[in-house]
């Protein structure tokens, strides 16, 4: 099914408060919570995908643009949803329209805010991010950073209610980004890799596939909320599971000889390289 581009041309002329650069998952994710808040005829949205493009709009009714440069034309929030290697052309698409009063939301890794700065102006406002996946299910975990002495005080605040409608947000000095990426951006690959594993584990002692995944999904979504709303530390935690010469600690102990925490540590700065060597490559 096609939209024709004169469907929305008397709508466009209206300012809308969000604009989307990008309709993949995250960006799909965030506008999904962006509805939440504000109505859909303030949010509009563009893709190099025509057929990603329609489809988005008749799920969502959200206008969309037929460029990048409309977005931010049309918009006073600019939030690019693009990966990193798509930077530099939108970036060029977008840099002789961005004014100072355009907030622009900026949510690859290794992307800093000079580098933004850079190519968009020093006199611009920019707030680097890293969400994770589950903001499609509104649970997502942002580290954020900017100047706030940049911003209003309605701007800042803004911006807080538009990562917390996908989920938590938490800001960071930007030093720490490239951390945010390995602690929550690319972590739930790691955690869906357990869970699997642990499902088929289940399944080799006769555990249904389908119920394997439900035990240990579930023991993943309890344990995390053990840990945030219990304020206990992991560790002390994991103790109370852990019954003298009981089968947890069996557990543990093989975990610990088979090399768990080091793996995960070592999966970590295996993702922070990458991070780093995406900032030094301008």
């Amino acid at each position: 099914m096609s939209v024709s581009r004169f469907d929305f041309k008397e709508e466009k002329t209206i300012m809308a408060k969000f604009g989307f650069i990008g309709m993949g998952n995250m960006g799909y994710a965030m506008m999904k919570g962006t509805l939440q808040l504000i109505d859909k005829a303030e949010i509009v949205f563009a893709d190099v995908n025509q057929e990603r493009v329609y489809q988005v709009y008749h799920e969502t009714g959200v206008r969309f643009m037929e460029s990048n440069a409309e977005v931010v034309n049309s918009c006073k929030y600019v939030v690019l949803a693009v990966k990193p290697q798509f930077y530099e052309t939108v970036l060029k698409n977008i840099e002789n329209i961005v004014t100072p009063e355009t907030v622009i939301i900026s949510i690859a890794p290794g992307k800093t805010i000079e580098y933004l700065q850079e190519r968009l102006g020093y006199d611009k406002k920019i707030v680097r991010a890293m969400p994770n996946t589950p903001a499609l299910i509104g649970e997502g975990m942002t580290g954020i950073c900017f100047d706030e002495e940049r911003f209003t005080a309605e701007e800042i605040q803004t911006v807080y209610a538009f990562f917390n409608s996908f989920g938590k947000v938490k800001k960071v000095d930007e030093k720490l980004m490239n951390a945010v990426v390995c602690a929550s951006g690319s972590s739930p690959a790691y955690v869906y890799m357990m869970i699997e594993a642990l499902a088929d584990s289940a399944v080799k002692y006769g555990i249904p596939r389908k119920d394997a995944y439900e035990f240990a999904a579930q023991t993943v979504v309890g344990s995390a909320k053990m840990v945030l709303e219990t304020g206990k530390h992991p560790g002390e935690l994991k103790d109370m599971v852990c019954s003298p010469a009981g089968t947890t600690i069996a557990a543990v102990e093989a975990l610990e000889e088979w090399g768990f925490r080091n793996a995960i540590m070592k999966a970590t700065d295996a993702c922070y390289d990458v991070c780093t060597s995406m900032a030094e490559k301008k």
